[in-house]
């Protein structure tokens, strides 16, 4: 009998993330696809394609995609949806260093995704 190998495991692409966080957070409101793609302002056929991780969505997608599913960039994104704790201090001085480097357009884009609502 043959071992069974493991393979190694690789993130997903980000298309194929944002897709099924999109999805689950989708179906924790109760929407249907149709319901969110005429919220975003999408055609259904795009929200489907976005959802299924067959395309990314655009910056200003995203952004409404976060609104209309009450989900953060972060959590559509794959990641946690805070900052690091405080213990990670490295990590939260790249993020500064990196915040203090954009111009003020990028700096109120960056605003206008993570302001509540």
């Amino acid at each position: 009998m043959k071992a069974a190998t493991s393979l190694p495991t690789s993130p997903s692409p980000l298309p194929i993330v944002i897709g099924c966080a999109a999805r689950v957070a989708r179906k924790r409101l109760g929407l249907t696809q149709a319901e969110v793609a005429r919220r975003v302002g999408i055609v259904l056929t795009v929200y489907n394609r976005l959802e299924r991780g067959k395309m990314q969505p655009s910056v200003s997608t995203l952004h409404r995609l976060c609104e209309v599913l009450d989900a953060s960039p972060n959590e559509l994104m794959g990641h946690s949806p805070t900052l690091p704790p405080d213990e990670d201090l490295p990590a939260r001085r790249r993020l500064f260093f990196h915040v203090r480097q954009l111009d003020d357009a990028r700096v109120r884009a960056i605003l206008e995704l993570i302001s509540p609502r």
